[in-house]
C-alpha cells in the first residue's frame, strides 16, 4: 500500500485504539453472556442453553467489529479508500451472518415478536424487500455526493451506517436465520437470491473500479478529508497538526487506491457469497436426494 511518509502515531492513542468503543464492546459481551447463561431461565422458560459454537461466533463478531471500527484500521480507512472498502465488505458481508447465528433462537424469537418490532421485522426481512433495500442503500452510499456528505457529518454518518448495518442483517436473515423454516424460500430460490445480491452489488463496484478520475472529495480534497478525519480523530488533535492531505501518509496514487478498493469489495463479496452458495447448494442437493431424511434444507450455520 505504499511507503509510509508519516506514522499514524501522530493522531494519538484515542484515535488509534478507540478505548471507549472497546469498553462498549466488552460491556456488550458481559451483558450478552449474563443474559444467555445466568439469567436465561428468568427471562424465558423456553430458553435453550448457549452452545459453544454460538459463544465463539459472538466473540469473533465483536473481535471483527473492534478490528475494523476500533483499531488503527479504522483510522487508516479514512486515509486510504481501499482500506475503507475492506471495512465495508467485512462490516456488511461478514459480520451480519456471524452475528445472526451467534444469537440463541429464544432471543431472536423474543426480539422478533416484540409488539413494535414485529411488523417492521416481518416486512424488511421479506427476501425481495431485504434484497432491494440493502443493495439500494449500499449503492446510493457510493454516489460521490452522498458519500462525501455522509463522511463529513458525524450524525449523518452514524444514522446512515447504522441503518445500512440493520439492512444487512435483514438481507442475510432469509439465508441464515435460526428460527424460520421459509419452506417457500428454499432450493433454487435461495440460490437465485445469492446471485441477485451479487448482480445488484456489481454496478457500484464497477463504477469505482473503472472510474478514470478520483470520485470522492474526502480522499482527494484536503478540506473534505480533514472533515472526514473528525469522525475518528478529536478536532483538538487535528487542529494541532499541520496536515495537507492523505498523501502525507502513503504514496499510492489516488486512482490506484480507488480501483483497489472496488476490486477488494468485489473479491470479498464473491468469496463470501460463494461460500454461502456452496452451503445452500449442497443442502438443497441433499434434500433432493432419495436417501435424504431432512426435506427442509436451510443454511443455519456458517
Amino acid at each position: 500500500m505504499g511507503e509510509w511518509k508519516v506514522t499514524l502515531d501522530i493522531f494519538g492513542f484515542r484515535a488509534l485504539w478507540s478505548p471507549i468503543f472497546l469498553l462498549f464492546l466488552l460491556a456488550a459481551a458481559v451483558v450478552f453472556f449474563l443474559i444467555t447463561t445466568t439469567y436465561r431461565k428468568k427471562l424465558s422458560d423456553n430458553s435453550e442453553k448457549l452452545s459453544k459454537k454460538q459463544a465463539v461466533y459472538f466473540i469473533v463478531t465483536l473481535a471483527l467489529l473492534y478490528a475494523i471500527k476500533g483499531s488503527p484500521i479504522d483510522l487508516l480507512g479514512h486515509i486510504m479508500f481501499s482500506v475503507h472498502m475492506t471495512q465495508m465488505a467485512i462490516l456488511y458481508l461478514v459480520i451480519p451472518p456471524l452475528f445472526i447465528v451467534s444469537i440463541p433462537k429464544w432471543m431472536w424469537t423474543a426480539i422478533r415478536n416484540a409488539k413494535i418490532i414485529k411488523p417492521l421485522f416481518y416486512f424488511f426481512t421479506m427476501p425481495l424487500i431485504a434484497l432491494i433495500v440493502f443493495n439500494g442503500m449500499f449503492s446510493f452510499y457510493h454516489i460521490p455526493l452522498i458519500f462525501d456528505a455522509v463522511k463529513t457529518n458525524m450524525l449523518l454518518h452514524a444514522i446512515y451506517t447504522t441503518i445500512l448495518f440493520v439492512s444487512a442483517i435483514c438481507m442475510w436473515w432469509p439465508l441464515v436465520n435460526p428460527i424460520d423454516s421459509f419452506k417457500s424460500f428454499s432450493g433454487l430460490k435461495r440460490l437465485g437470491y445469492i446471485f441477485a445480491n451479487g448482480i445488484l452489488l456489481t454496478p457500484a463496484c464497477a463504477l469505482i473500479i473503472f472510474a478514470d478520475t478520483p470520485m470522492y472529495e474526502t480522499y482527494s480534497n484536503a478540506v473534505y478529508w480533514l472533515l472526514a478525519m473528525e469522525l475518528c480523530v478529536p478536532s483538538s488533535t487535528l487542529s494541532s497538526l499541520n496536515l495537507s492531505g492523505p498523501e502525507l501518509f502513503n504514496t499510492l496514487p489516488l486512482l490506484d487506491d480507488q480501483m483497489t478498493g472496488g476490486v477488494i469489495m468485489k473479491v470479498i463479496q464473491e468469496v463470501v457469497y460463494g461460500f454461502v452458495l456452496a452451503k445452500i447448494f449442497f443442502a438443497w442437493y441433499k434434500s433432493e436426494s432419495p436417501d435424504s431424511v431432512d426435506m427442509n434444507p436451510k443454511v443455519q450455520e456458517l
